[in-house]
């Protein structure tokens, strides 16, 4: 811990990064806050300072490093249109209770309140999708509020913190002493949780558990398996959170999310007891708040989650268990198991169930048949492989027929942003430059941060990328041909020719239009030792993993 030594803000800023166990920070470089890039230089050996092409992918790389560490992702960005830029990676870090900590240049203490050059008030602009919004004007608080910006964001449930730094303390000088690490502060299970949990389980007849959250980790995830597997509790995953449970576990029912299994929803609605383990039971994962209906469902509710202040906020529980994922699991790995008799068949249907719905469906049009491609990616990826996803109906065949084994291998955004994908992979990939990493994106969504496969070539990191290319933003034309049939309008796109596009930056490119060609076309760009893109053409017609637009056409016309 430094005491007494006079240094800039900017130095004390990185001092605090370095102590709080910062080795990457992502950024667009701004005039606002040259002295902490100064800093930065000095540091270069403790933290990798990673320049992007645009906020937005900074601030999706910081967010996919939280998800990936548990340890807040840092970016840094400038003020005004540098902070708008990047408030969607905020968004993102908020609906999935990632921790993150995002700095902002200001403009200087003494320019303020006058609408100064990119001006903007970041205690109202961003207070809706942060845990906490400050501003420093001290340089001798630096210390303090950096230290409180990580402990707010690693907490309870976790998520993102800005502070805001005005470029004149930045480079103003001060005496002050370090504070000492952060430390994350998650509550525990209180004595009765457990006892009370055990009763209701062993009076259930069709209990279901729904794992999904923030806050996991390996041990976590562990512990969910060996508690499920005690007590043959059949255990569906929450949108976008499918590496919660290895899914060749025998208690392991499916995910609730895009394209959802209708036997597993029908589970959902017919359990008699449903064990929520950090989930936050959102629209996504309740097909609209209808497998689950508030705010007093009919299935006994259990929900476990670390916030108390989303217990009950949405859902009446029966047993309101405010404890981290985590720390619940521990506690609920050692308690003793209850008689599944009940409904240990009805488990081993279920997983049953899941592996059938695995297998593609037959009789969708188009060459490239998505399901054989990743029957391709399940067998040639191991385990410990992470994809990441951006959004759109395209994920939909990632969800459906990939088998995850382990935590963390799923990145993706339940905020449903596009843009997110290629930027995650990056980060991913950053993070574990030995565990391959496969990014899922749409036309649209790779052209909103694909020039960021810059900032992959520059800095030598090289993931795959998957392009689904349908020449339209898919999800809105579906949504448009189900409530005005043959009315679409604004979701067709021109694309560039994505192979060329790639090779432009220095990438590894190739181009699917067969099905039979992806095994080479995925091998030459796994082994090209730089980013690779491979774009799959795929006939617009595919446009689910189960119909196609005109089936959705049609029974909108009906309808």
């Amino acid at each position: 811990m430094t005491q007494g030594n006079r240094r800039t803000g900017g130095r004390v800023l990185v001092d605090a990064l370095r102590i709080h166990g910062v080795d990457t920070v992502f950024c667009v470089p701004g005039e606002s806050y040259l002295a902490a890039l100064d800093a930065l230089y000095d540091a270069r050996d403790a933290i990798a300072t990673i320049t992007c092409r645009h906020e937005g992918g900074a601030a999706n790389m910081a967010e996919a490093c939280g998800k990936l560490t548990g340890r807040p992702g840092v970016v840094m960005v400038t003020r005004g249109p540098g902070a708008c830029h990047a408030a969607a990676g905020l968004h993102t870090a908020a609906q999935d209770s990632t921790p993150m900590v995002m700095f902002i240049g200001q403009v200087e203490r003494g320019h303020s309140d006058r609408e100064a050059f990119q001006e903007i008030e970041y205690r109202r602009f961003l207070a809706p999708l942060c845990k906490w919004v400050v501003q420093i004007d001290d340089p001798a608080r630096i210390p303090e509020l950096v230290s409180q910006a990580f402990h707010r964001a690693c907490s309870g449930r976790p998520g993102p913190v800005a502070v805001a730094l005005p470029e004149d303390v930045l480079v103003e000088e001060t005496t002050v002493a370090d504070t000492g690490r952060y430390t994350a502060v998650t509550p525990g299970v209180a004595g009765d949780a457990i006892p009370a949990l055990r009763a209701l389980l062993a009076g259930a007849c069709r209990p279901l558990a729904i794992a999904g959250g923030g806050g996991w980790s390996v041990r976590a995830s562990e512990d969910l398996g060996r508690f499920v597997e005690a007590n043959a509790l059949a255990t569906a995953a929450s949108f976008r959170c499918q590496d919660r449970l290895d899914n060749t576990h025998p208690c392991y029912a499916g995910d609730l999310g895009l394209g959802i299994d209708p036997k597993l929803a029908e589970r959902v609605r017919d359990a008699d007891l449903l064990l929520v383990i950090g989930a936050r039971l959102g629209e996504m994962t309740t097909r609209g708040y209808t497998l689950v209906a508030p705010p007093s469902p009919r299935q006994t509710l259990v929900h476990v989650h670390p916030d108390p202040g989303e217990l009950g906020r949405v859902y009446r529980p029966a047993l309101a268990i405010c404890a981290g994922s985590a720390e619940f699991l521990r506690a609920a790995a050692a308690m003793p198991p209850v008689d599944s008799g009940a409904w240990r068949e009805s488990t081993a249907v279920a997983h049953a169930e899941y592996l059938e719905s695995v297998e593609p469906t037959a009789g969708l049009p188009g060459p490239v048949e998505m399901g054989k491609v990743m029957a391709c990616l399940r067998e040639r990826l191991p385990p410990e492989a992470i994809l990441t996803t951006d959004a759109g109906n395209f994920s939909a065949w990632m969800h459906r027929h990939y088998v995850y084994r382990r935590f963390p291998t799923q990145i993706g955004p339940t905020s449903g942003a596009m843009g997110y994908g290629i930027p995650a992979a990056i980060a991913a990939r950053h993070v574990y430059p030995d565990r391959p990493v496969v990014a899922f994106c749409g036309d649209g969504g790779a052209l909103m941060t694909g020039q960021e496969i810059a900032t992959a070539v520059h800095y030598g990191i090289d993931p795959v990328i998957l392009v689904v290319n349908n020449s339209m933003y898919g999800t809105i034309r579906m949504h448009q041909e189900r409530e005005y049939p043959d009315r679409a309008i604004a979701t067709g796109l021109t694309n560039p020719d994505f192979v060329a596009w790639a090779e432009s930056f220095g990438a590894f490119a190739a181009r699917v239009e067969r099905t039979g060609e992806f095994p080479a076309a995925f091998e030459a760009a796994a082994s090209a030792g730089r980013v690779a893109l491979v774009e799959l053409r795929i006939d617009p017609e595919l446009i689910t993993t189960r119909a196609t637009l005109a089936q959705i056409r049609g029974a909108g016309a009906r309808a």
